[in-house]
């Protein structure tokens, strides 16, 4: 069975990280923080593997933007 890339809520985010809420929005504003997803109509998320590699190398990431198929 493969390993499904949990969701983490904010506080897990807030807690593992150690940025503030504010910061934390901020960086998602300038692409050096991963994005979130949708979980449900008023709630969101994030993918805990994209979290461990901001957490691996907090300078160095940047925000991937999907790519699109021609």
């Amino acid at each position: 069975m493969a390993d499904l890339d949990r969701i983490v809520r904010l506080k897990t985010v807030l807690a593992r990280t150690g940025l503030s809420r504010s910061t934390l929005y901020r960086k998602i504003g300038e692409g050096t923080f991963p994005r979130q997803v949708a979980i449900s109509v008023h709630g969101a998320g994030w993918h805990e593997s994209a979290i461990n590699r901001w957490i691996a190398n907090p300078a160095g990431y940047r925000h991937e933007p999907s790519k699109t198929v021609s």
